[in-house]
């Protein structure tokens, strides 16, 4: 009865239910609900502060931005239902004009990536020219991946989400991680551009993945690990989050000695090799499936699959009793 009575006070405003209602087509920055909505960010601060405390909405900072979205699926999932059914009775005057202004921010976000991808074109192109064009790449991992649902999926480093623009299809629900604000702006303009709502993207470490253990069935680490300065913790904490048979892919170099790569864009690492990537996977307790060399550039691309092995059975220990 208290968390009904704490939902219904909590959509008890006309505002409150509009921000709702947004939420559902995208995650958005309570500048960006100011904008949709025509208030003062403070007043709707306050009004997402009501539904994040009625566990109808979340919060997660991102460097100086906020972003809100749906709250847990129990609580809001009901709402959303009735909302659906009463909206056939009495449309709601104000989705017309939300949802309009809305493409508007769509628009913005759009605009705003469209920037950064030409100031910075000429770095990515510097990179992607060294190995195997980009599209066999990704069309190799999808082979590896296979046809099959992939249930829960995690992106880790996912920069501009193009993993999850790739593999979201097929998943359930897919998170991806970036430690960068600037990159999921760029990810949100992106995703919501192609309307996959079953994505989400949070600000994480990938040492401090925001999942559970065995909570995802498969995650990815595209050309994300030659940048980690443990790259065996990295893989352990991905172990972590796996289900047990959950798959882990990771794509990225093979061993090479471009030393520039380190002293002009933050290389780490130079590359691995197949023995390197095994002892990893064995220390994290996955099993190697699988491995692709991906010729045809000054670099090599590998991709190298993993399962994560099921955890041994305890067997009770009986006591016996002395004679």
């Amino acid at each position: 009865m208290t968390l009904a009575l704490d939902i219904f006070r909590a959509l008890a405003d006309a505002t409150r239910l509009r921000i709702l209602a947004l939420l559902r087509s995208m995650e958005l920055s309570v500048g960006e609900l100011a904008q949709v909505l025509g208030q003062s960010q403070p007043r709707v601060s306050r009004h997402v502060k009501i539904l994040c405390d009625a566990g109808l909405a979340e919060r997660r900072k991102e460097g100086s931005w906020v972003f809100v979205a749906l709250g847990a699926a129990s609580k809001v999932d009901p709402v959303l239902a009735s909302l659906d059914e009463w909206g056939k009775v009495e449309p709601d005057h104000w989705a017309v004009a939300d949802a309009a202004r809305l493409a508007a921010v769509r628009a913005d976000r759009a605009a705003s990536a469209a920037g950064w991808f030409e100031a910075n074109a000429g770095q990515w192109d510097a990179i992607r020219s060294l190995h195997i064009a980009e599209s066999e790449v990704e069309a190799a991992m999808s082979a590896v991946l296979g046809d099959a649902p992939i249930g829960q999926l995690i992106d880790i480093g996912t920069g501009t989400g193009r993993m999850l623009e790739l593999f979201a299809g097929r998943a359930k629900y897919a998170l991806g991680i970036d430690r960068s604000s600037e990159m999921l702006r760029l990810a949100r303009a992106k995703l919501s551009e192609r309307g996959l709502a079953n994505t989400e993207l949070r600000q994480a470490d990938l040492y401090a993945l925001p999942l559970g253990d065995g909570e995802a069935d498969a995650a990815i680490l595209h050309h994300v690990l030659h940048f980690a300065q443990q790259p065996g913790a990295a893989i352990a904490e991905a172990a972590r989050v796996l289900a047990d048979g959950g798959r882990l892919l990771i794509a990225d170099f093979a061993s090479h000695d471009r030393e520039d790569l380190r002293t002009r864009d933050a290389h780490t690492r130079l590359g691995f090799s197949d023995e390197q990537i095994a002892a990893w996977f064995d220390a994290a307790g996955l099993v190697s499936a699988r491995t692709e060399t991906l010729e045809g550039g000054e670099l090599t691309v590998k991709l190298w699959l993993a399962r994560k092995a099921a955890a041994p059975k305890q067997i009770p220990v009986r006591e016996v009793k002395a004679a």
